[in-house]
């Protein structure tokens, strides 16, 4: 017979999101911003990665 795998499984508590000021539906979580996916109202955090560098005309 096979061995029975003991597996536990982890929950995350629930943590109640952002409302949305426009509409009052709660907002979605992205990497770098809440938004609504109701009425399409958008908050960025300032949590993203450091924006592309620039390229000028020579290519460097």
């Amino acid at each position: 017979m096979a061995d029975k795998k003991e597996s536990k499984k982890s929950f995350k508590a629930y943590e109640p999101g952002r409302m949305c000021p426009k509409c009052g539906v709660r907002m979605g979580a992205h990497k770098d911003r809440l938004a609504c996916g109701r009425c399409g109202y958008t908050e960025f955090t300032g949590r993203s990665e450091q924006p592309a560098k620039k390229r000028d005309a020579n290519g460097g």
